[in-house]
C-alpha cells in the first residue's frame, strides 16, 4: 500500500480549518485504512531524533501512528453549533437547518463598486422580533466560516439572540483575501469596499427587523482595520466598533505605508481625527504581535476618543486559562465606557479567547467576543 497522499492531508487540514471536523475525520480514517502497517517502510522517511524543529527534537513516528493520533484528537472535538459547509461558487443559496431552528445562510450583495458574498447567522431564538446586528470582518486568508468558528460569535448569538453577518473578501479583490484597508479608495464613505460592507449591512436591515441604533462592526487584523474605517466613514450606521489586532482608519494610503504601519505603528492623517466621526471602540491587541505592531491599538483608541475628555481607569487581570492582560477603560462623565483597550500579555496575532476550530486564535483568553458584546450593549445610535 502507498502512504497517504499530500492531497489527503491537505484536504483534512482544510476541512478542519473550516470547522467541518466530521468530514476531516472521514478523510483521515480513509487515509489511515490505506496506509502501510506500522512495521512497513513509508514512502518517505520520518524525522530522526537528531532532527529538530525550533530547537525541539522530533521523535521518529510512523505514518499510521501520526494519522491515528490526529484522528483521535479530532474525535474529541465537535463542530461549533451554527456552522455549515460553504456553498460552492454559483450554487443556489440553500439555508441549512441547525439545532433550535438557527440557520447560517449564504447571501450576496452588489452595487457599482462590485459584489460580495456574505454569510448571515440567524439564531434559533429569532421569532420576528427586532434584534441587534453585528458585522464581522475576517482577516487575511480567512473565510466567513473559518472566522465564525474561531470567534465563536454564532454561539454568543444563540445565547444573547442577535444577528451576525460575515462579509467575504474574494481573492479576485485581494490575492491574500485581505480587506484593502490601506487603499485610499477603500477608506471613504460610499466608495469601494466600504460601500459594499455598508450595503450588506443595509440589505440585512431591510430584510430583518434590526433593532434601531443597535448595529455594530468588528474585525481581526485587516478586518479590524476595515472595521475602523467603517466606524469613521459611517458613524450614523454603526453604534460601536471592535478592532482586534488591527489598525486605525488612515494609518496607510498605499502598500509601502501599510508595511510601515504594520511594522512600526501607523499614526493616521489628521483628517482621521474628527470628533463628528468618532465611534466608541473596544480594542484587543497582543503585546507579542509581530504582524501588526501593538502601537496600532493605541491609535485606534486615540481615534475613538477624538479629543473628548474621558476618565481612564487601568486594571490588570488574568483569564481563567492564565493569560495576563491590562485593561484601560476610558469612560464619560456618566461612567459609560467610550473606549476600551485590552493589551494581552504574551499573545501574538490571534483572536483572544477564540476556538482552535478556526485560524488565528488564542484560546487562552480573555474572551474578546464576549467582551465586545458587553461593550456594544452600552451603545446605540439615538
Amino acid at each position: 500500500m502507498n502512504a497517504p497522499s499530500k492531497i489527503d492531508m491537505l484536504a483534512a487540514a482544510r476541512l478542519t480549518r473550516e470547522g467541518r471536523l466530521e468530514e476531516a475525520m472521514s478523510v483521515l480514517r480513509r487515509a489511515l485504512s490505506s496506509a502501510p502497517p506500522s512495521n512497513a517502510t513509508p514512502d518517505f522517511e520520518a524525522p530522526s531524533p537528531s532532527r529538530t524543529l525550533a530547537g525541539l527534537s522530533l521523535p521518529r513516528i510512523s505514518i499510521p501512528e501520526a494519522l491515528g493520533g490526529l484522528v483521535e484528537r479530532l474525535g474529541r472535538l465537535r463542530p461549533a453549533p451554527g456552522l455549515d459547509e460553504a456553498l460552492a461558487p454559483g450554487a443556489a443559496p440553500a439555508p441549512t437547518p441547525h439545532p433550535g431552528g438557527s440557520r447560517f445562510e449564504q447571501r450576496s450583495f452588489a452595487n457599482a463598486a462590485g459584489a460580495r458574498a456574505y454569510k448571515l447567522y440567524v439564531p434559533g431564538g429569532y421569532n420576528g422580533q427586532p434584534l441587534p446586528l453585528v458585522v464581522m470582518l475576517h482577516g487575511c486568508a480567512q473565510s466567513p466560516e473559518d472566522f465564525a468558528a474561531g470567534t465563536r460569535m454564532n454561539h454568543l448569538a444563540e445565547e444573547q439572540t442577535f444577528l451576525v453577518a460575515y462579509p467575504a473578501q474574494p481573492q479576485s479583490a485581494n490575492a491574500g483575501k485581505c480587506w484593502n484597508w490601506f487603499k485610499s479608495g477603500d477608506q471613504q464613505r460610499d466608495r469601494g469596499e466600504p460601500s459594499l460592507i455598508a450595503g450588506i449591512t443595509r440589505q440585512i436591515m431591510e430584510e430583518f427587523p434590526v433593532e434601531q441604533g443597535r448595529v455594530y462592526i468588528a474585525g481581526l487584523s485587516a478586518g479590524g482595520a476595515a472595521a475602523a474605517i467603517m466606524g469613521s466613514a459611517y458613524p450614523d450606521l454603526y453604534a460601536a466598533i471592535g478592532v482586534h489586532s488591527g489598525l486605525a482608519c488612515g494609518a496607510a494610503s498605499d502598500m509601502p505605508s501599510a508595511f510601515t504601519a504594520m511594522q512600526k505603528g501607523g499614526a493616521p492623517a489628521a483628517r482621521s481625527y474628527r470628533p463628528e466621526s468618532a465611534v466608541p471602540a473596544i480594542v484587543f491587541h497582543g503585546d507579542r504581535d509581530t504582524t501588526v505592531h501593538p502601537l496600532n491599538g493605541h491609535e485606534v483608541i486615540a481615534q475613538a476618543k477624538a479629543g473628548a475628555k474621558l476618565e481612564p481607569k487601568v486594571t490588570g487581570g488574568v483569564s481563567p486559562s492564565g493569560r495576563k492582560y491590562t485593561q484601560t477603560v476610558h469612560a464619560d462623565a456618566s461612567g459609560r465606557p467610550m473606549a476600551e483597550h485590552w493589551v494581552l500579555h504574551g499573545s501574538g496575532h490571534a483572536w483572544s479567547g477564540g476556538s482552535a476550530a478556526g485560524s488565528y486564535t488564542d484560546p487562552h483568553g480573555p474572551d474578546a467576543s464576549r467582551e465586545m458584546m458587553r461593550f456594544f450593549a452600552h451603545h446605540r445610535i439615538r
